[in-house]
């Protein structure tokens, strides 16, 4: 979503599906399944306020899915559109704009392009693009992994039986590794040959959780691995050259539900089971900013904006809030986020 800098008020939405830009954003999905929650499926925007340090408190945009719960989500990274996991298939969603006379308005739809390789696929667990949007990883609650070229959606890598299960999948910063993760073993995959680097194996009482690379600054490379243990949680870092663990660093007496590292890789940000909120300094693994009780129930999503300076987190409980970082001060910037809870 492009941004304009000139400063203006906040839009009344004319209908349910559609915004005025310019703003700050942050794009969530879920719902309360099939059930009667009364929270419905959808697709939701939300205007991303630092006067406040908020999010608004109504979405700006609706977009409301039926009977069928968003279950995953990822945003592609030049405005593409947002590709949803629902029960048995994925389905794209463009940004849907008009020009009128005063405002420039923005909204969502069903796109026209069917997602034909990631029809009746069964439940995908984790979805995401590289930084350049080229290519495209599915990972599915049957264990197989998919790769497309984007927006082709030519295959580039069909793996029937990665995992057990794939819980997580993330692409280095220069696209060249691919990482997928079970619970007990984390796969690198080459994305030129579509074939296995390095397999990592858990620790005795480590259950892998998120993966995501990251890039520090010195410029190497690192691969960090959330894990839930007996203790606690605990996140351990890899050498992306040798794959080799270089550390192992307990960071909370919870179970870890959500994860993520901010993109100078000074960052990372830990969700617990009991709502709590972790900024860890990546330099040296402590803990830099805590927020007890940020939410209610178990965090489940965790992103932070492109420059850094702030956290957007979302919870079991339907929440959604911002966190400002610590010696950080913050400015408009864009926010996707990826949201579930049933």
């Amino acid at each position: 979503i492009e941004e304009d800098k000139k400063e203006e008020k906040d839009p009344t939405p004319s209908n349910d599906d559609e915004i005025t830009t310019p703003l700050n954003y942050v794009v969530l999905a879920g719902g309360g399944g099939e059930g009667r929650s009364g929270i419905p499926n959808a697709i939701v925007v939300s205007h991303v306020n630092f006067t406040s340090n908020s999010l608004s408190d109504q979405p700006v945009v609706k977009h409301e899915t039926g009977s069928d719960l968003p279950y995953r989500m990822t945003v592609h990274p030049h405005g593409d559109g947002i590709i949803c996991a629902f029960q048995q298939s994925c389905r794209l969603f463009e940004w849907k704009e008009s020009e009128g006379n005063e405002v420039h308005k923005l909204g969502v739809k069903v796109s026209e392009k069917v997602l034909i390789q990631l029809e009746d696929v069964g439940q995908q667990l984790a979805l995401t693009f590289n930084s350049e949007g080229s290519v495209l990883a599915v990972g599915g609650e049957d264990g197989s992994l998919r790769v497309f070229k984007w927006p082709s959606m030519k295959i580039v890598l069909n793996e029937a039986q990665a995992h057990s299960s794939v819980k997580n999948l993330d692409f280095s910063c220069d696209g060249k590794f691919l990482v997928s993760l079970g619970s007990g073993l984390c796969r690198i995959w080459d994305v030129t040959s579509s074939k296995v680097v390095a397999s990592l194996a858990k620790g005795n009482d480590e259950v892998f959780a998120f993966c995501r690379f990251s890039q520090i600054n010195d410029k190497n490379p690192h691969l960090y691995i959330a894990a839930v243990t007996d203790y606690g949680g605990s996140i351990l870092t890899y050498n992306t050259t040798t794959w080799k663990r270089i550390r192992t660093s307990r960071v909370v007496r919870e179970a870890i539900s959500a994860f993520n590292v901010s993109s100078d890789g000074k960052f990372l940000a830990v969700g617990t089971v009991g709502g709590d909120l972790f900024i860890i300094n990546s330099a040296n693994m402590r803990v830099q900013m805590m927020v007890k009780k940020a939410h209610l129930g178990l965090v489940t999503a965790l992103t932070f904006s492109p420059d850094s300076r702030a956290l957007v987190s979302a919870s079991l409980d339907s929440s959604a809030r911002l966190t400002l970082i610590k010696d950080k001060t913050s400015s408009g910037t864009c926010l996707f986020l990826i949201f579930w809870f049933c």
